[in-house]
């Protein structure tokens, strides 16, 4: 496929669309678009926070995704792979249903933090082998084994949320239901989505050489003097950090992580350099237009983003898939 020969044209193009994408969902929503000055309050308190959160969580899981794919030398790989949006989801419903009254409503969030945070103990603590092991023509690929840990922590997660989900009072069950499917109605604070995004792409940024090397392979990166070992365990805490955040704020978002990754890749080729501010915006303008679709598609009534995501997500990357063999 003909690749991108002025990427940063490309990078200034994106951010124009991204403000003007920006300005057209903040002015429109399930209550039509609002312009006026009675409408101020609307869009500061309720619309403007909303695309702000799903700009940084389109931004942080497509970044997520695209160092995932890097790491594990697999193009399927995506955010939630390794189990993460499980323990978030673990940790909300366990603090939904155990906590006190007065803590209601910040139960979501924190029990969200505090159980993506765990999981990510876990999968370190897990995969401490693989990700300190040699670099060696002959080892066997790390990449599998960490998708094993990730699906072990997913299915004990996943019999958490089950159960949670049955002792929940009915009028918790829609909301929660929602929340993991990924929804950004109950949306208040996005901050620290975008204290992580702004982190996670500096560091990407500033390492895209030694990204490069690797994606030509761990021996090759090995023998040209890059510390492998030491760049593992840092990819797989900025994806993961990246991964919670977006997850707390969101809940579980799927198909921005992997489509967007790849669909980029295949329009602008493999550099670092450029593919990853690249995937910020595109991941942020992609969640921002489901989140209007979501909000306008049945309105006044709104629809989980997720839903939006997946249904959008699945056709286009059939496509990609076809299209790069």
């Amino acid at each position: 496929m003909h690749k991108i020969k002025h990427p940063r044209l490309l990078l200034l193009s994106l951010v124009m669309t991204a403000i003007a994408v920006m300005m057209i969902a903040t002015a429109c929503g399930s209550m039509g678009c609002v312009l006026t000055s009675d409408s101020t309050d609307l869009l500061l308190q309720l619309r403007l926070p909303r695309v702000f959160a799903a700009f940084a969580v389109g931004g942080l899981l497509a970044l997520a995704g695209a160092l995932l794919q890097l790491l594990l030398r697999n193009p399927l790989a995506d955010p939630y792979i390794l189990g993460l949006s499980s323990g978030a989801a673990a940790g909300a419903m366990l603090f939904t249903v155990l906590m006190p009254v007065a803590w209601a409503a910040y139960s979501l969030q924190l029990g969200a933090l505090c159980g993506a945070g765990l999981a990510t103990a876990l999968l370190f603590i897990l995969a401490r082998g693989v990700l300190l092991r040699q670099v060696s023509l002959v080892s066997t690929s790390s990449g599998i084994k960490l998708i094993l840990i990730g699906v072990m922590i997913s299915s004990a997660c996943g019999a958490v949320i089950t159960l949670m989900l049955s002792l929940l009072p009915d009028q918790q069950l829609r909301s929660m239901v929602f929340w993991l499917m990924g929804d950004l109605e109950s949306v208040e604070w996005s901050w620290p989505a975008w204290v992580i995004l702004l982190f996670s792409l500096a560091w990407a940024w500033r390492h895209a050489t030694a990204l490069n090397i690797l994606a030509h392979g761990e021996v090759t990166a090995q023998l040209l003097g890059l510390p492998v070992r030491r760049l593992r365990i840092m990819i797989l805490l900025v994806a993961s950090v990246a991964t919670a955040a977006a997850v707390t704020v969101a809940g579980a978002i799927g198909f921005i992580g992997l489509v967007v990754p790849h669909a980029l890749r295949l329009v602008m080729g493999n550099n670092q350099r450029h593919l990853l501010p690249a995937l910020v915006l595109v991941g942020g303008i992609a969640l921002i237009l489901a989140d209007l679709f979501a909000r306008t598609i049945v309105a006044p009534l709104q629809l989980p983003v997720g839903v939006i995501t997946a249904l959008i997500g699945v056709p286009v990357f059939l496509v990609l898939l076809i299209r790069s063999r």
